[in-house]
């Protein structure tokens, strides 16, 4: 899926709660030029539609920014919320290097069908995501793990992954993801 967003520069000392106000989320770009960051702002309904199709560390975009003639891939690095209402505050993008590795978390998904569960087992998921070393073009959406095999007391862990070309799991090998439980007796 394809993620296409344009911001516009944010004058240094604007008032980011002023901002907010006016219906739009304060941003940073980095990576973009070295150590050098571009303070940028963007509408509310388009960060929440952002949010909404992206995931932190894990989807690039393709960032826009016409003001200072820049454009490129991005990953979202960090998003800041209100702690207890939630609202949205900030976010942060990163502008990879194509030709070095990112680290980023990536989702789990569970295919095939347990013996264990097929035979009356109860299956319990410990870990839903893993962190991965790739270069930003090899980012996959998520990881599958096939728990075909699974029986009744047995696990399936990060080092049963199969992993795509070029994709390093960071995660220790012996992490559990998943187990297949016996039910418990009833009386």
């Amino acid at each position: 899926m394809s993620i296409t967003l344009e911001c516009k520069t944010r004058a240094e000392g604007g008032n980011p709660r002023a901002l907010r106000r006016e219906g739009f989320i304060p941003a940073n770009l980095y990576g973009h030029k070295g150590a050098e960051s571009v303070s940028l702002v963007l509408t509310q309904k388009e960060a929440l539609t952002l949010l909404k199709n992206a995931s932190v560390n894990n989807t690039l975009v393709e960032l826009n920014v016409p003001e200072i003639n820049w454009n490129g891939q991005v990953l979202i690095r960090e998003v800041q919320t209100h702690p207890w209402k939630r609202n949205l505050h900030h976010i942060s993008f990163f502008c990879p290097s194509a030709d070095k590795d990112v680290i980023v978390v990536v989702p789990l998904k569970i295919v095939g069908h347990s013996i264990g569960i097929s035979k009356g087992g109860i299956m319990e998921q410990m870990v839903t995501e893993v962190k991965v070393r790739c270069l930003p073009d090899k980012i996959p959406q998520f990881l599958e793990m096939d728990i075909s095999h699974v029986d009744i007391g047995k696990t399936f862990s990060v080092g049963n992954l199969v992993l795509p070309e070029g994709i390093t799991v960071l995660d220790d090998p012996h992490k559990n993801i998943i187990g297949i439980v016996a039910p418990r007796k009833k009386g």
